[in-house]
């Protein structure tokens, strides 16, 4: 108790972030954008951990400055008054934020940057077709082959994943693995997927496109080297 009280003002301090701390730790599962499997996930799960870093040093100097507007002082003279407006309101309400905001924005734009699908001897590239309320997978390196509702994949190697629609709007999403990319009718967009061992991921479509969309979801099977020429191959 005698040591609560005497750091009762850092313990507070920290409650947030410690409560955020406890509350995410119990985001692991097949659907978890905190539990990344991929370098693409796991670049967004980092974005994501500096974006709450950057908005709780705001939210903490938001709070610093209201609790000195309320502490009670001396009364300034107006020459004090309005060097104290400059370095609180100027310096440390505007250009504090403004600098942890533009610092978020560059630091998103690299990541944005990173995410963008390539081309290369090493990428796999497999479309994906969506309609209601099934997902239909074919191969460029297995012309021919083709899976419904499970999408194979070789692990450790980048994936460009060409996704389209043959009605509606769905939304092709593997947390563990990468964001989410909407699929559009009449046209084809490129998501960028990996794994980093063989295993098997959850995907879902995000997107609302009327009654049943809850159960659109599909798997994504990564397999080692072996297996995926097995797989190219004509084994299941």
């Amino acid at each position: 108790m005698e040591f609560f009280v005497r750091h009762r003002r850092r313990l507070l301090r920290a409650l947030p972030l410690l409560t955020t701390v406890v509350l995410v730790s119990g985001c692991a599962g097949p659907l978890s954008t905190v539990d990344p499997a991929g370098p693409a996930a796991r670049d967004i799960a980092t974005l994501w951990w500096v974006m709450l870093a950057g908005s709780l040093a705001i939210l903490v100097l938001v709070l610093v400055l209201l609790a000195l507007a309320f502490r009670r002082g001396r009364d300034p003279g107006a020459g004090d008054e309005a060097r104290q407006e400059r370095r609180w309101i100027v310096g440390l309400g505007l250009a504090f934020p403004v600098a942890v905001l533009l610092a978020l924005l560059a630091y998103g734009l690299v990541i944005g940057e990173r995410l963008l699908p390539r081309s290369g001897a090493d990428v796999v590239a497999v479309a994906a077709e969506a309609r209601r309320w099934e997902w239909s997978f074919s191969y460029d390196d297995a012309p021919g082959r083709s899976t419904l509702n499970v999408l194979h994949i070789p692990a450790g190697r980048p994936v460009a994943v060409a996704i389209t629609t043959a009605d509606v709007i769905h939304s092709f999403w593997v947390p563990r693995l990468a964001g989410k990319l909407d699929a559009i009718p009449g046209h084809v967009n490129v998501l960028r997927i990996e794994a980093d061992a063989p295993g098997i991921y959850a995907g879902r479509s995000a997107e609302f496109s009327g009654v049943g969309y809850m159960d659109h979801a599909f798997t994504v099977v990564a397999h080692d080297a072996e297996a995926w020429q097995a797989f190219l191959g004509g084994a299941e």
